[in-house]
């Protein structure tokens, strides 16, 4: 089986789970390069350690595994947390954002210690990639945080496919609301357009002086709709419209990749745009293929 046709099943597998969770790999006691082994010692090509994000009910290692496998085996110190759980509940982001935010400071703290590294680069995915943006802004952490890839970061705030501009149009808005808030989601209301969350990294600036961002979009998104469409009302959600911001869709690069919302985790393009983001020194060409369009 191919890498691609690989990465796809098992997108696939942990669609169907419900979850997005898979067993963490062993530490492979490496130290120049590792996956979550708190004994990795950033190498001086890349001198800061990457923090793993993950999407909103999902985990660390389910979410961004495959991200932190291939950015260890290419010398990174990559390392993944579970934020947000809920109380009964084996997925994460579920919970108050801040919160979730103030899991993730500490969770940097705690890289950066184990390391001995000044900063760590970010990647996020979904919730994680508005997180990557959310926690430097709000906790004022631009001084520890290099370098920021967000991958679908609903950072003007989802519509979940178009679901709560359809609520507005039909006035069940406030329905929309409390189903998102009583199935023990409270993120979820935080995240949607005009919520609290979205409203708290909308004002003012998002960028923080010194860290580089770069924001990955695929126009094939259904969820963190990230280009605008008359039929549902909804206007570009993922890009930050700052100097110095690089924003890029996949199919800039790619165009036949029809990778969906969840599959920018388990896709190679996306992955070598990652490392060209984290390194744009040593960038090098995307080998396009296909996606999981999920």
């Amino acid at each position: 089986m191919s890498r691609s046709l690989a990465r796809a099943a098992l997108a696939a597998a942990l669609v169907m789970s419900g979850l997005l969770a898979v067993s963490a790999p062993a530490a492979s006691g490496a130290t120049a390069g590792g996956y979550d082994n708190p004994a990795c010692t950033p190498a001086p090509a890349h001198p800061y350690p990457v923090v793993l994000l993950h999407g909103l009910g999902g985990n660390g290692p389910g979410n961004m595994g495959l991200i932190g496998e291939d950015l260890a085996a290419a010398g990174y110190c990559t390392f993944d947390t579970t934020y947000g759980e809920e109380d009964g509940i084996p997925a994460g982001g579920l919970i108050d954002v801040n919160t979730s935010a103030q899991q993730i400071e500490a969770f940097i703290t705690q890289v950066r210690a184990e390391t001995g590294a000044a900063k760590v680069d970010i990647v996020g995915h979904s919730e994680g990639g508005f997180e990557s943006l959310y926690v430097p802004k709000v906790f004022h952490l631009g001084s520890e945080v290099s370098r920021i890839v967000a991958l679908a970061p609903p950072t003007h705030g989802t519509t979940f496919g178009g679901l709560v501009s359809v609520a507005d149009t039909i006035n069940q808005r406030a329905l929309v609301d409390s189903v998102l808030t009583t199935y023990g989601c409270v993120a979820c209301d935080q995240l949607i357009v005009g919520g609290s969350g979205i409203a708290a990294l909308d004002n003012g600036p998002i960028t923080q002086p010194g860290v580089h961002y770069t924001v990955i979009a695929s126009r094939s998104d259904e969820l963190v709709t990230p280009h605008q469409s008359a039929l549902f009302g909804t206007t570009e959600t993922a890009f930050i419209d700052e100097p110095g911001v690089d924003n890029e869709y996949v199919q800039s690069t790619c165009p036949l990749d029809p990778v969906g919302h969840i599959g920018l985790a388990y896709d190679s393009d996306v992955e070598q745009m990652i490392a060209n983001a984290l390194d744009p020194a040593a960038a090098t060409a995307v080998s396009c293929s296909v996606g999981p369009p999920f």
